[in-house]
């Protein structure tokens, strides 16, 4: 049986896609040194992460291939119950469009209940211009500039429209629109939310989505500029998952993966930024590295973040650039002394049961899980965690 989807498996992640911002990565030559030629493997998939409980399936973001590779994860999208934006940025949304029209070809019926689509609503402003500008760049989309979850899906519909069209019609397919429902995450009103002047105000987690087999909570995160930004916590019967989305550190992140079984943080490596954009005398340039340092965390701060929050393990992903060497990412051992996982593509990575001693904060010592251990990751580490969990 393919353990992704044994129901009598603890729960687990599977890490999809790890590769942040939108391009496309080699991997280190570490792992090619190691002898893995698999063109997949070579090459990051974008961010995507699949919280996988018995045999429902849990979509963390949409970035660039993560419809192929829920196929090659032994993941069936009519297996899948949600999809939870963190954000709208492109490189997290922007394999949605396969979802929503190649995924109708996987669900051979319209579910009982819709797939649901999860994510932020439309901003309501404009964010404001970089204080490096010399003219006022012009805006796209200048009638609807800022859409948000659910107009972003009823665009993606409508521009598929006469393909979606035929196969309705004539092959008798099913509607999107009848397969999946996007809705809007309604920040509470009492937090003072607003996408300029207060984008991630002090809160408690509020719970968004609730079944028979999870139940997700989120939070406000700071990822200037685009607002709002959200992390998600999955609670099951037996583990918690809690997934940082783009956040520089974030009180609120830490609020919400208080005791969590594992959390999942993005990383960014500052010293690239700096050699990429550091000569530079241009504004876009200078205008990057200041998106970068105000928006993202670094491995050491994860630790410490991990540290802080009491989770009983950390996993990196999101990593930028994705070819950076992996001791740059191991420096989060530094600050967090449980188990570490640098995550490639298509790691399976199970939480709760798994660090039954680990008591939430405690100083114990933990393995560094990295590329350079081909046992524990890669197409290796996949069939390790499956025979663990079979």
């Amino acid at each position: 049986m393919n353990s992704a989807m044994n129901p009598l498996a603890g729960p687990r992640v599977v890490t999809l896609g790890v590769a942040g911002g939108p391009r496309i990565w080699n991997s280190p030559d570490t792992w090619e040194a190691a002898g893995n030629s698999e063109l997949h493997d070579a090459r990051r998939a974008g961010i995507a992460t699949a919280v996988v409980v018995a045999d429902q399936v849990y979509l963390v973001d949409a970035g660039h291939s993560v419809f192929t590779q829920l196929a090659r994860a032994g993941l069936p999208m009519s297996n899948v119950r949600g999809v939870f934006l963190t954000h709208l940025h492109s490189d997290h949304t922007i394999d949605l469009n396969n979802l929503l029209v190649f995924g109708l070809f996987e669900t051979p019926q319209v579910p009982c209940e819709p797939i649901a689509i999860m994510g932020p609503g439309d901003r309501g402003a404009l964010p404001p211009i970089s204080p490096r500008a010399t003219v006022a760049p012009i805006p796209v989309a200048a009638h609807r500039p800022t859409p948000g979850t659910a107009a972003m899906v009823d665009a993606l519909i409508a521009a598929h429209a006469t393909d979606l069209n035929d196969r309705i019609l004539d092959g008798l397919r099913p509607s999107p629109t009848d397969v999946f429902r996007a809705t809007d995450i309604s920040i509470p009103d009492a937090v003072g939310y607003h996408p300029n002047d207060n984008p991630s105000p002090d809160m408690e987690p509020f719970e968004i989505y609730r079944d028979d087999v999870v139940t997700v909570t989120a939070t406000l995160v700071v990822h200037p500029p685009i607002a709002p930004a959200f992390a998600f916590r999955f609670d099951t019967a037996h583990g918690s998952v809690t997934v940082s989305g783009d956040t520089r550190p974030s009180e609120n992140l830490v609020r919400l993966a208080r005791d969590t079984d594992l959390l999942m943080h993005e990383a960014i490596d500052f010293e690239w930024v700096q050699r990429l954009y550091g000569d530079s005398t241009d504004d876009t340039a200078k205008a990057s590295i200041d998106h970068h340092h105000k928006s993202h965390t670094s491995a050491v701060q994860a630790g410490e973040l991990a540290t802080r929050a009491g989770a009983r393990a950390l996993l990196l992903h999101h990593l930028v650039p994705g070819n950076t060497p992996h001791s740059v990412w191991c420096r989060a051992s530094e600050t967090f002394a449980g188990p570490l996982h640098i995550a490639r593509d298509l790691d399976s990575i199970p939480f709760g049961h798994v660090y039954p001693d680990a008591e939430p904060g405690a100083n114990h010592s933990g393995p560094i899980i990295t590329a350079d251990q081909p046992s524990q990751t890669g197409a290796a580490g996949r069939a390790l965690f499956q025979e663990t969990n079979s």
